[in-house]
């Protein structure tokens, strides 16, 4: 047995990297205290950077894994405590237990989640209520009465189901609790923040080589303010799950990961088409629809039961009719425009009930021109893209041509981020940035009358939000036809490469003027991260 890692035979760039991490050595490792100037100076209390002889993956407990996922643990706990003064109790004059969202302490404490009114608003605290078939009529009794059903997608619909029944026996069976809603909101919480820790462990064990880059999604500040704000973490759980056992060369499991993703939030779906673009420029084609086939069938599958069902169907398509008929939201570039110009938007006078169908239009025509670019993109580079980086790319896209963008929309950003553009400096920017929309957000809903914040502030949040993201979009296209910048190939090829790995690389378009190529080769001598990789920013 060596007795170092020096002593250990070291492990070809070009090997699979479905591999497990534990055989690779201090030198095959991105050891980040030597390449970030971030991490160097975090890790001073701690003893300093790593020393050159120091022995790697010699501790029986404290794996790099394991240290990731108490961070990520750490950071879920900050994220309840942020929430937790909305869910705080008190009994009324009259004797009668409330929750207390006094003095809109949803607002001034900035701990508004989704979870706790959907509780009553979805009717989940009905018993014998059943997602998609119970329904109820909002407005009643005035020219805008319409019913209403559940109106999130089945798997996000179940899970808020099945949280409700398990808090309502945890009441009933355990004296003492507090509200049936408080018990609810954190059963929910449990199980949210056990999807950000699987999202955690999935980024880890693709990354790989630089596996420390997951320490950025364990802490980020958007899992702080939006982990516990809505259901999204079911989404990027499927998502960089099914991401994973793609890198694992198991297409059919990515396949289904994916489409249960998409049934839980849509955007896992949108990671199909970079897949099947790489896949045709690699000549995997088979793979890739082997993998789009199968997130398919488990859409279906999931959806078909609700979706057949004569008592349910109705109530499936709320989801489809909502987002439809729903206007641009306040966190979106439309809502900007109108506010500040004075705009009317483009379907004024809408009545209850009637889709914005010029906005509808144009938020599609402008995503669909984006994707358009995209496969440019990933079929014009001289060098194959990386599939998290035309991942961030086109989810980015959706975000900031779509109509909404729920602040909790952008975790779905996170992990593509730190898969596509690992410069920790930089993401931890964008990460404060996009999680301090929130504080803006939450005083102008306060309203000016209760001494909220005007709604200039928000927009202007908003706006810095949108150029913090598509400053990332330009960095990582400068990366994708200039890979001698992009600092995953300086440690190998594509860690979500698949089965494209060691595939052969040929251009789908060329461009009648384009940059030299730079073929990207493993390089024999990739341990040496401090010479060879820059510095984050």
């Amino acid at each position: 047995m060596p007795s170092s890692p020096a002593e250990l035979p070291a492990e070809d760039p070009a090997a699979d990297l479905s591999e497990d991490t534990d055989s690779l050595t201090h030198e095959e490792r991105v050891t980040p205290t030597w390449t970030e100037s971030l991490a160097r100076t975090l890790s001073r209390p701690f003893g300093g950077p790593l020393g050159e002889h120091a022995q790697v993956g010699r501790n029986y407990f404290w794996t790099a894994l394991r240290v990731i996922l108490l961070l990520a643990v750490l950071t879920l706990l900050a994220g309840w405590v942020q929430k937790s003064p909305c869910i705080q109790q008190y009994v009324d004059d009259k004797g009668v237990v409330q929750l207390d969202w006094r003095g809109s302490r949803q607002f001034t404490a900035l701990c508004y989640s989704d979870t706790v009114p959907l509780y009553t608003a979805e009717r989940l605290d009905q018993r014998g209520s059943f997602p998609y078939i119970t329904s109820w009529k909002d407005d009643e009794g005035k020219p805008t009465e319409h019913v209403r059903y559940m109106e999130y997608p089945v798997v996000t619909g179940i899970f808020q189901w099945l949280n409700a029944r398990v808090a309502q026996g945890l009441v009933a069976l355990i004296p003492g609790l507090p509200m049936t809603v408080i018990v609810y909101f954190n059963v929910t919480a449990f199980w949210l923040a056990f999807a950000w820790l699987v999202t955690v462990f999935s980024v880890a064990r693709i990354a790989r080589r630089r596996m420390w880059d997951a320490a950025l999604v364990a802490v980020s500040p958007l899992v702080v303010v939006h982990a516990f704000t809505n259901f999204d973490t079911i989404a990027t759980a499927f998502a960089t799950a099914g991401l994973l056992a793609w890198a694992r060369k198991k297409p059919v499991l990515a396949g289904v990961l994916l489409g249960l993703g998409g049934a839980a939030k849509l955007y896992p779906l949108f990671l199909l088409g970079p897949l099947l673009l790489l896949c045709w420029r690699s000549d995997r084609l088979r793979a890739g629809l082997t993998t789009t086939a199968s997130a398919i069938g488990a859409w279906v599958l999931v959806n078909a039961p609700i979706a057949l069902n004569p008592a349910s169907h109705t109530g499936w398509k709320e989801f489809f009719r909502l987002n439809t008929e729903r206007n641009a939201d306040p966190d979106t570039i439309y809502n900007v425009l109108v506010q500040w110009t004075g705009w009317q938007g483009f379907d004024p006078g809408l009545q209850q009930g009637q889709p914005p169908t010029v906005l509808n239009t144009v938020s599609s025509v402008l995503f669909l021109a984006c994707c358009a670019g995209v496969a440019y993109v990933a079929l014009s580079a001289r060098t194959r893209p990386r599939l998290a980086q035309l991942g961030f790319l086109v989810v980015a896209a959706f975000l900031l041509t779509n109509k909404v963008w729920s602040p909790q929309y952008s975790l779905w950003l996170v992990p593509l981020a730190v898969l596509a553009l690992p410069r920790w400096k930089l993401l931890l920017a964008w990460m404060a940035v996009d999680a301090l929309v929130w504080v803006p957000r939450m005083y102008f809903y306060l309203g000016t009358d209760n001494k909220g914040l005007p709604i200039d502030w928000f927009l202007g949040a908003v706006l810095l939000r949108d150029a913090a993201v598509i400053g990332l979009c330009v960095i990582i296209l400068r990366e994708i036809y200039h890979p001698e910048r992009d600092l995953v190939r300086m440690t190998g090829d594509d860690p979500l490469a698949g089965v494209m790995d060691n595939a052969p690389d040929r251009q789908i378009v060329t461009p009648s003027r384009g940059e030299p190529s730079h073929r990207m080769r493993p390089r024999s001598d990739a341990g040496d991260h401090r010479s060879r990789t820059p510095d984050a920013v």
